[in-house]
């Protein structure tokens, strides 16, 4: 790995990325902040949910500002392309440098928000650095379900002050998120002997960009699930194929960008899907030639299955598939460029015998649309004869332009680099919303360095963006009165 500075960030991104932490297993990282702290000899405390606090005293001259409070969370999304075998639970992300990037070897690299804690654990370790009294938060469970940040409990914290380092454009500053909330449909179905003599076929959808629901849901990027289903709606009115197997998507939070299924067609009928196939691939090649270069379409003899789907339960499937929304609902009409409002088709999967699963998550920065699209969603499997089920979700932050620690970034960032930050909203999840349910008095701002392609096997870090998000960052710390 080449010389990265600033060094002290980068060597403990190089540890993190060697620990395995998905969201509900975090264990190993917990341990390695308890141990940091005590060879540190820094004050740590670890509540009932396994999120982290590690406290600093201010260095000579700054007793007296107020306590600032740096947030991050220690779970990554585990996404990893098919033909790459890693084992989240157990084995080293292998990160590599690519010109100007860091990325990883056929999985994410976790620098959402490894790089977070690192900018954290570096700032707790160094002797050299100006601050005034710190504590730094490392949450658990932001990926699938908010539940560190949920459970956190008023008292945890002791400052008024709260850097979040959770986002992923240098130069912008985020001052409010969007709420969300997921969406799952239960389909049960009776197993049919598969039909006598019929051939099997598996069409796979892959190569696809994917991405994060909420940041990237407005490039234009397509959906694995939407367009096997497509394929699958025709050649079933066409041929009326057997579908046996849909397995698409993983991740509530990412947009899927691999599916597969397994179905059966008349003999008689074989050729002609083929046509059907090859014509459907050729279409969708066309419509997304400018956003997914890398997409592949492939239609394989299969072994056949014992049984298939029951008919009515097929077509009410994927019909429901075919008509869920996905994408862009509405655009914000108080900030310009904005998303306010989106949905995701994100997994597809039969589960056993008898049950297939769909997940969808909604986002919105405004409550009621929020909801409002979840029922939407709702209604289209409720219809379909699908149980439904919603999630907790979780609020959205409330943008507020005249906070006082965002005057205080901007003029740190002006200061240092001659230039205007962009200050913004983000219509991913952030923690933000949560805190101010538990602590209403906070007042915060997020930032961080340039990542790309989070929440799938393309995630990368921009090197040189981490050094500016490092000096920007002590200087908004040195700057608080």
């Amino acid at each position: 790995m080449h010389t990265l500075e600033p060094s002290l960030v980068f060597a403990y991104f190089m540890e993190i990325c060697r620990i395995p932490r998905p969201s509900k297993h975090e264990g190993k990282m917990i341990d390695y902040l308890l141990r940091f702290a005590e060879t540190h000899r820094l004050p740590a405390r670890r509540d009932a949910a396994g999120n982290v606090l590690i406290s600093k005293a201010a260095t000579a001259g700054m007793k007296e500002r107020p306590v600032v409070s740096l947030q991050s969370h220690v779970d990554m999304v585990c996404e990893k392309n098919s033909d790459i075998v890693h084992d989240f639970f157990t084995d080293p992300i292998q990160p590599y440098v690519d010109g100007e990037w860091i990325k990883a070897r056929g999985t994410t690299l976790g620098a959402d928000c490894g790089i977070g804690m690192a900018a954290s654990l570096a700032l707790l370790a160094s002797s050299d650095v100006p601050h005034g009294p710190v504590e730094c938060l490392f949450t658990v469970d932001e990926e699938t379900g908010l539940s560190g940040a949920s459970a956190l409990q008023p008292g945890f914290l002791s400052g008024n002050i709260l850097l979040n380092l959770d986002s992923e454009d240098e130069g912008e500053l985020f001052i409010g998120c969007a709420g969300g909330v997921d969406t799952t449909a239960v389909f049960s179905f009776r197993p049919d002997v598969t039909p006598d003599g019929w051939p099997a076929f598996t069409a796979t959808v892959c190569g696809l960009v994917g991405g994060h629901s909420g940041d990237d849901i407005n490039k234009g990027l397509a959906n694995s699930n939407k367009l096997l289903t497509r394929f699958l709606w025709q050649a079933q009115r066409r041929f009326g194929i057997r579908l046996a197997y849909f397995d698409g998507g993983n991740l509530h939070n990412a947009i899927p960008r691999e599916a597969t299924a397994t179905f059966v067609v008349p003999a008689a009928q074989a050729a002609a899907l083929q046509q059907l196939f090859e014509q459907h691939a050729s279409e969708c090649r066309n419509e997304f030639r400018y956003t997914e270069p890398n997409m592949r379409h492939a239609l394989t003899s299969a072994a056949c299955p014992d049984t298939v789907i029951d008919r009515t339960t097929q077509e009410h499937l994927l019909n429901a598939l075919y008509a869920c929304p996905h994408g862009v609902i509405a655009m914000s009409r108080a900030m310009k460029d904005l998303v306010e409002t989106s949905t995701n088709l994100a997994s597809v999967k039969r589960q056993d015998d008898y049950t297939v699963k769909v997940v969808t998550s909604q986002r919105s920065s405004v409550e009621s649309a929020k909801y409002d699209v979840a029922r939407m969603v709702e209604s289209v499997f409720v219809e379909a004869g699908a149980t439904v089920t919603h999630g907790d979700g979780y609020p959205g932050w409330a943008p507020n332009p005249n906070s006082p620690v965002l005057k205080i970034a901007v003029e740190a960032y002006r200061r240092l680099f001659g230039e205007e930050p962009k200050v913004r909203a983000i219509h991913a999840g952030l923690e933000c919303g949560l805190f101010l349910e538990k602590y209403p008095n906070l007042d915060m701002v997020s930032f961080g360095p340039t990542l790309r392609g989070v929440h799938s096997p393309d995630e990368r870090l921009h090197i040189g963006s981490v050094q500016k998000f490092w000096d920007f960052m002590l200087e908004v710390l040195r700057s608080v009165r």
